[in-house]
């Protein structure tokens, strides 16, 4: 398991007691997702945000990272892209698991917030992991694996997908994929679909994933 550099904003209070993992998009880095700390940190005071590096530079964008192999971007083999999933699951939980043990917040006050290819990671790791995270939200990604969901779930924390109509990157049909394949594994599941936007973060989509963050983060149950 490797070891993941990461960016970091602590909490607006000064008190950590709740914890948002950015996970970036193909070609992407930490930094580049940290951004969505600004406007969401001032409604969230009490939580930390954490943007790891993908382990492995994206060979269509040396300057930035991947978490693995895209076939029909980058010419890599099917073999190469779930080997290279594979190995970065397991550098991501290990950062996940860190996270939580240094910030001394637990995972039901910890959410994991993705974009795209950090879409799909989020959505894979989650439902595997115990215990329950607090939520997930994904913009703009998929469910790898459909078929394998129910057969592995080991927790259900709640999920928030969020797309462009118009995204050309990941079809928008994507959504609804997935979201029905975790309503059949027993998830709860919001979706939101921002009008007009293409492969990005709407103002609208950021709207709503703020309200899901303060709802899962700052609501005693």
């Amino acid at each position: 398991m490797r070891a993941l550099t990461s960016a970091r904003v602590g909490a607006h209070s000064g008190q950590g007691k709740s914890l948002v993992i950015l996970v970036h998009g193909y070609g992407a880095d930490g930094q580049d997702l940290l951004g969505l700390a600004d406007p969401l940190a001032p409604h969230l005071p009490d939580t930390v945000f954490l943007a790891p590096n993908a382990p492995n530079r994206c060979s269509n964008n040396p300057l930035g990272f991947e978490w693995f192999p895209i076939p029909w971007l980058d010419g890599s083999t099917e073999d190469e892209a779930k080997a290279g999933m594979q190995a970065a699951l397991e550098d991501l939980n290990g950062f996940i698991d860190a996270a939580i043990r240094d910030e001394g917040v637990g995972a039901e006050n910890t959410v994991l917030l993705g974009f795209s290819q950090g879409t799909m990671m989020s959505l894979h790791i989650g439902p595997r992991r115990s215990p329950c995270l607090a939520g997930i939200v994904g913009f703009s990604g998929r469910l790898l694996a459909p078929e394998r969901l129910a057969a592995e779930v080991v927790s259900r924390p709640p999920v928030l997908l969020v797309h462009g109509d118009r995204d050309d990157m990941v079809p928008p049909a994507s959504m609804p994929q997935a979201a029905d394949a975790l309503s059949a594994a027993g998830f709860e599941v919001k979706t939101h679909v921002s009008p007009g936007m293409g492969h990005g973060i709407a103002p609208d989509g950021l709207g709503v994933a703020m309200g899901f963050l303060r709802e899962k983060l700052y609501t005693t149950p």
